[in-house]
């Protein structure tokens, strides 16, 4: 089951798992991707249903679980991905704008773990993943929501991670932390903003922050490469999935300087 699954990273992990063999459960907020992500994916022969599913409210991830049992009658995997974010400085984002990051990018997760990890476990294996970002290891200048949010994804796997070593549970989790990736996040994030109406044309990606984002990710890893590292991580009992491990430095960086004279790297 892949939250966000109709397209970016998400459409690459559902295409990862459908080769191997694996039924399908794509979760998305927009009908019309799910309605082509799925024909595109019973086409190659998948067994896959899709479901309209706003990760930030409570219900609709219950509905989702319900679909999924009705469907297929248990599930094994879960990949919290659905994600938003906005390039804004925190002093002057919009409240409305630092709850919704925060329902879609933390909540998300935090509902998906509760609703389908007893789901998982009485199947006796299975794995959860969630979808972070490097932005959850190094907080960026002009991306406080978002790194507040994937700060918390990151602390969420790591304490359910422990949970589950210290019972001895069959269930393994991950934690994808990404870094720049070929993906319509920034245009995705505009179109679903709050008090927005998402049948509009999205705005463009605007302001200098904004359009180095854009560039970047236009350049970014295809999200088909991030699927098997997703997939070769749960195969292999990986926690950490690293899209550019070479950025683990800057972590490293941060922790030195914490330990030596209490100072703040930048990002």
């Amino acid at each position: 089951m892949i939250t966000g699954g109709g397209s970016g990273i998400g459409l690459g992990i559902a295409n990862a798992f459908a080769a191997r063999g694996m039924k399908l459960v794509i979760a998305d907020v927009n009908e019309q991707t799910i309605e082509n992500t799925v024909f595109e994916l019973k086409q190659n022969g998948v067994d896959a249903i899709g479901v309209r599913c706003d990760v930030s409210k409570l219900e609709d991830v219950e509905h989702l679980a319900e679909e999924t049992l009705n469907t297929f009658g248990g599930v094994h995997v879960l990949c919290n991905n659905a994600g938003v974010g906005l390039p804004t400085s925190s002093r002057s984002i919009k409240l409305e704008d630092w709850k919704w990051i925060i329902d879609v990018d933390l909540w998300g997760p935090i509902y998906g773990v509760k609703v389908f990890g007893p789901l998982i476990e009485a199947q006796g294996e299975g794995h959860i993943s969630a979808t972070a970002s490097m932005a959850g290891l190094i907080s960026a200048n002009k991306m406080g929501a978002y790194s507040v949010a994937k700060h918390g994804v990151v602390a969420l796997m790591c304490a359910l991670e422990r949970e589950l070593r210290s019972k001895q549970s069959p269930i393994t989790a991950s934690v994808l932390c990404p870094g720049p990736i070929n993906t319509n996040i920034s245009h995705n994030s505009l179109a679903y903003r709050p008090e927005r109406d998402p049948t509009l044309a999205p705005p463009k990606v605007s302001g200098a922050k904004g359009a180095s984002i854009q560039a970047a990710l236009e350049e970014g890893m295809p999200p088909n490469e991030v699927g098997e590292l997703v997939a070769s991580a749960i195969e292999n009992d990986k926690f950490w999935v690293l899209t550019h491990p070479w950025w683990a430095k800057g972590v490293q960086r941060q922790l030195d300087a914490l330990r030596d004279d209490q100072s703040l790297t930048k990002a």
